[in-house]
């Protein structure tokens, strides 16, 4: 998978570039604004499939940069900064950012979150060096995780079952549902999920969010599977509990 890095400081770059390497990335190092817009000119070779995007650049600020690419290209962009203040990151989700994530993170966290995002505007593409595997399903997300719990995803029926019982929920819960099960164990940003599900910002919708959480535990009778990251977000559970046994029905 093709990726372009822009980040002004050579030292961070060139440890996320070895890193990303040794997981089978093909990553472009662009230094400033003006050399990542360049670089998403085409040139015949193989599409960048992610741009990680640093806002602090010499030349222009990255929000201008975001909205440049978005403005001439639909490859996701990725804003790995370390402005943490909430305005920051809605204005990065309203100019077209499909991510944000904030420094120091950690890695494991944003390679998830790079797939995640690549998966999203296409077949994901596999890494260099080996075979691509068979085309799935756009947005099929991972299926075996979620069997653990007895929860099955419907996508293209957009219906959800736990141990055969289906479950009827409406469309934000179906959504919010989908949009953690894409990767299960990583934690979503209240930020992210606003973005993706409600196609609005988080800022004042906390309750919003809290409400439909809730009730989608209480639908599934799953109340550990959504877990809550105190301060951050949410995250799907898919171990369950080995000392609480299962709700039945709902009740």
């Amino acid at each position: 998978m093709r990726l372009l890095l822009v980040e002004d400081d050579d030292h961070v770059a060139a440890a996320l570039v070895a890193v990303l390497g040794r997981h089978g990335f093909q990553v472009r190092h662009a230094r400033s604004g003006s050399e990542a817009l360049d670089a998403l000119v085409p040139d015949g070779a193989e599409p960048y499939r992610v741009v990680l995007l640093d806002l602090g650049l010499p030349d222009r600020d990255g929000f201008e940069v975001c909205s440049r690419i978005r403005d001439r290209s639909g490859v996701p962009v990725i804003m790995v900064t370390a402005r943490a203040d909430t305005r920051s990151r809605i204005h990065g989700l309203n100019l077209g950012a499909d991510d944000y994530v904030t420094k120091p993170y950690d890695m494991g966290e944003l390679l998830a979150r790079i797939h995640a995002v690549a998966r999203r505007s296409g077949t994901p593409a596999a890494p260099a060096g080996r075979p691509a595997a068979e085309p799935a399903a756009p947005d099929s997300g991972p299926a075996d995780p979620l069997a653990a719990r007895g929860v099955d995803i419907d996508r293209e029926r957009r219906r959800v079952t736990v141990e055969g019982r289906e479950v009827p929920l409406t469309r934000k819960e179906f959504d919010l549902l989908a949009l953690l099960a894409q990767h299960p164990g990583v934690v979503y940003r209240r930020e992210q999920i606003f973005s993706e599900v409600w196609r609005s910002g988080w800022e004042g919708n906390g309750r919003t969010l809290e409400v439909h959480v809730a009730s989608l535990r209480a639908k599934l009778a799953l109340p550990t599977l959504v877990e809550t990251v105190r301060g951050v977000g949410y995250r799907l559970v898919v171990e369950p509990p080995a000392d609480t046994p299962r709700t039945e029905s709902g009740r």
